[in-house]
């Protein structure tokens, strides 16, 4: 959107790096604040105060207002705007009669959420002077038909249900550079005219559709998303991304249909000097227990199949961010193994899911210096993490890795980690999530010397947890051979859910918050009279809650006393009481 209102000056070949670097000043000056549940900076919030002054420095050109505002019509009726948003109240969702933005001729920027009820004769056309449009209503089929009239337009998005087609003269659109239309679910074909849309940097597509053939001569294309593998004939295929070498961001999806690897040879992904992001995708062959489909079997060949077509997509150095999900491959691709790594330097990012019949972890990954997050999610086949996983030629393997994640290896049972191995010195987090894992590896507690956050869920096997000395916060969630918890000199915070056979808890001076959640619990576990607390959070059954309301006539009333402030709920059907 800047980029398309004319904010941002430069080279044309430059102006997204451009933008990034103004959003990451506006990140350093504190005047947007990041999600940093997210892996990158793009999701974020605003201050109330940053955002009332700039809403007031503004007030005479742009208007942002929801559908429940009273005087929203007296204002587009009586002032003219240069930017205009208009957001829905999702508590109670509202509508605007498309005649009421009519005066509103001079607008450059409109975005609007809410459900705008229009008419047969309703055109686009009273808008010459837009630049940008980000548009979601059930009747946008009846305003398409006049997109093309929008000779300034430069961003469009489309979120709309009942849009089946584009209109042919979509092409007349000469200045379109960013068009978004994966709200579109029920667009399948685009039309041919597309291709000769230029100056796009930007397709993002639904993902039933399908692309007309020679899209290869859209050189200037920065971000391609939902890019259908797709082999028939009539229909873009990939080896016509080959060309598009200015590329920064490309998803591709349903690569199990590439019947050869040489079409993603010919997509020349290693050469894109400019990829930031590379997001590879097959069609999920696992159910909702984390195991294969039987329906869904995978045959050798198949499996042989996808596994020369991911090698074929080895991405560039300068890649930042990896995704390879569904790939049904035994092994992951080659280039990711430390006999042949690929000296992906600047890799921060990894996303592996539904790995549905791999068999082990790449040995490379731990070569990678730049390498901060790491998840794997959802791969039935791996029974055994070897040393191999941690081991490197180098001093020290995942010197930079910030983040693990580990969840979906239902079968996992072993952790090979030997205690002299060092690896990954600046861990912060580990979850650890639905496996059988017996034991924590000694090589873990003693080298992850800046865990601050340990996360166990539904690992079914695991008996003790012990010496991390570095742990702050450690949430255990449905463990139920879980017997023991030890020597965490540092956890302040602790949450137990669902875990019936803890008895010890011991050697943990610094706890100041425990929560405790078991609603088959009948009485308050005898650890409780060993531990200082500040704060306790239970749940548990109504029963347990009135022993415990009960005070100092209650029957658990010794375990609990010495806690400063309790707060206890129980269920009541689907609401709570306290």
């Amino acid at each position: 959107m800047w980029i398309s209102e004319g904010f941002i000056h430069g080279n044309s070949s430059d102006l997204e790096e451009l933008g990034i670097n103004y959003y990451k000043e506006l990140v350093s000056r504190n005047l947007i604040e990041p999600d940093k549940s997210y892996t990158t900076l793009w999701v974020c919030s605003m201050h109330d105060v940053v955002r009332s002054f700039a809403q007031y420095m503004t007030k005479d050109e742009a208007l942002v207002a929801q559908d429940g505002d009273n005087d929203i019509l007296a204002k587009l009726g009586s002032q003219k705007f240069l930017r205009l948003s208009i957001e829905t109240n999702r508590s109670q969702p509202g509508e605007l009669d498309w005649k009421s933005l009519q005066a509103q001729q001079s607008v450059r920027t409109l975005i609007s959420t809410i459900q705008i009820k229009m008419k047969h004769g309703d055109s686009l056309v009273t808008f010459s002077s837009l630049r940008a449009l980000h548009i979601e209503s059930a009747d946008m089929a009846l305003l398409v038909e006049s997109l093309h009239q929008l000779k300034h337009l430069r961003y469009l998005t489309l979120v709309s249900a009942d849009i089946f087609v584009l209109p042919g003269n979509i092409c007349k659109m000469k200045l379109l550079q960013f068009f978004d239309l994966c709200g579109c679910t029920k667009l399948v074909n685009l039309p041919d005219g597309i291709v000769k849309l230029g100056q796009l940097r930007l397709l993002s597509l639904p993902g039933a559709s399908m692309l007309p053939r020679w899209f290869s001569g859209l050189r200037n294309m920065r971000k391609l998303s939902m890019f259908r593998a797709h082999m028939d004939g009539d229909w873009c295929s990939l080896d016509e991304l080959g060309p598009l070498s200015q590329l920064m961001f490309l998803d591709l999806i349903q690569l199990e249909n590439v019947s050869a690897a040489s079409f993603a040879a010919n997509a020349r992904p290693s050469e894109k000097m400019h990829l930031i992001r590379l997001l590879l995708h097959c069609t999920s062959k696992l159910g909702d227990d984390g195991l294969v489909k039987e329906k869904d079997g995978v045959s050798e060949e198949e499996q042989q199949r996808i596994e020369k077509v991911l090698d074929k997509l080895c991405p560039p150095p300068c890649v930042e961010y990896l995704t390879i999900s569904g790939y049904f491959g035994r092994q992951l691709p080659s280039w990711m193994m430390s006999t042949s790594m690929v000296p992906l330097n600047n890799l921060k990012t990894i996303f592996f899911d539904d790995l549905a019949c791999c068999r082990q972890l790449p040995n490379g990954l731990c070569q990678l210096p730049s390498l901060q997050f790491l998840q794997v999610s959802r791969a039935p086949c791996i029974k055994h993490v070897g040393t191999a996983f941690v081991q490197a030629a180098v001093a020290s393997s995942f010197p930079r890795l910030n983040v693990l994640n580990l969840g979906g290896m239902v079968e996992w049972e072993e952790w090979g980690w030997e205690e002299q191995v060092q690896s990954m010195c600046r861990l912060e987090k580990l979850v650890l999530g639905t496996c059988r894992l017996r034991h924590i590896p000694p090589g873990l507690a003693s080298n992850a010397s800046s865990l601050k956050i340990l996360v166990l869920e539904h690992v079914k096997q695991l008996s003790y947890i012990e010496s991390f000395s570095s742990v702050v916060e450690l949430i255990v969630d449905g463990c139920p051979d879980l017997e023991r918890i030890t020597n965490l000199p540092n956890l302040q915070k602790l949450t137990i859910e669902n875990c019936p056979k803890l008895k010890v808890l011991e050697h943990i001076a610094s706890l100041e918050r425990l929560l405790l959640e078991d609603y088959n619990m009948e009485k308050l576990p005898e650890y409780m009279r060993d531990i200082k607390l500040q704060n306790l959070q239970l749940f548990c059954r109504l029963w347990l809650l009135c022993a415990v309301a009960a005070g100092q006539s209650g029957t658990e009333w010794d375990k609990f006393s010495h806690v400063e402030h309790v707060k206890a709920y129980a269920r009541d059907g689907d609401n709570h009481r306290k």
